[in-house]
């Protein structure tokens, strides 16, 4: 069987941290920011923890 490729859509999206969490870029941070409040837009360059339900999926996508 052949080796599973990285899904390269993925790959741009998440990384692992040193411990095997997941770790996304927020989203609502890209345009339209002159009407958010800087709080929100602070908080919003933070990177977030991928939802539990969903890192399997992703790990796989990851290679493993």
């Amino acid at each position: 069987m052949p080796k599973m490729k990285t899904h390269r859509g993925a790959a741009k999206r998440f990384r692992k941290t040193g411990t095997g969490k997941l770790v996304r870029v927020q989203g609502r941070v890209a345009h339209y920011l002159e009407h958010k409040p800087g709080q929100l837009r602070r908080r919003l360059q933070r990177d977030a923890l991928v939802h539990k339900a969903d890192a399997p999926r992703i790990k796989r996508m990851l290679g493993g």
